[in-house]
């Protein structure tokens, strides 16, 4: 394959949502799903939206934050949610948004928000051009510019 990237894709094309039932083996010391638990599946949903996007691998670059809004009781259905919300050259940014749903009364709570950045490589494990997004409505354009300020405020701390 060479560098180039691909026509540009929609938010649509890449967006996941990956469930996982939270059983006794998640639990931290509380009795809650632990945080790492969801972290993983943060990244590992992020991982597979930025991927989708790319049509590349994508490794994590950064968890650029991850609020914690309600613990994640045990029995519950964990849904992580991700999208793309900005892409750079050959790096995008995912914003996850992770809920629980009681299976029997069907209540979702909103237990999680996070935006993790990931690249692509290409065949030499190097970061390569990724697709430009195709922004389909004003909602995904307010997101993509909110991503862009992010990724601005991400460089200006590293000194860049």
């Amino acid at each position: 394959m060479d560098n180039l990237p691909a026509p540009p894709r929609t938010v649509a094309e890449s967006a996941l949502t990956l469930t996982q039932f939270m059983q006794p083996e998640h639990s931290n010391s509380l009795g809650n799903v632990h945080g790492g638990v969801i972290l993983k599946l943060c990244d590992e949903c992020g991982g597979i939206v930025a991927s989708r996007h790319a049509r590349r691998p994508a490794v994590t670059v950064t968890v650029d934050s991850v609020t914690f809004h309600q613990p994640v009781l045990l029995g519950r259905l964990l849904l992580v949610h991700g999208r793309i919300t900005w892409v750079g050259r050959t790096s995008v940014e995912v914003e996850l948004r992770v809920e629980a749903e009681n299976l029997l009364t069907g209540e979702r709570t909103h237990t999680n928000s996070a935006y993790f950045v990931y690249v692509a490589l290409d065949e030499a494990r190097r970061p390569t051009p990724v697709p430009a997004l195709a922004l389909q409505d004003n909602d995904e354009q307010r997101r993509f510019a909110e991503g862009r300020r992010r990724q601005e405020a991400r460089l200006a701390r590293q000194g860049r």
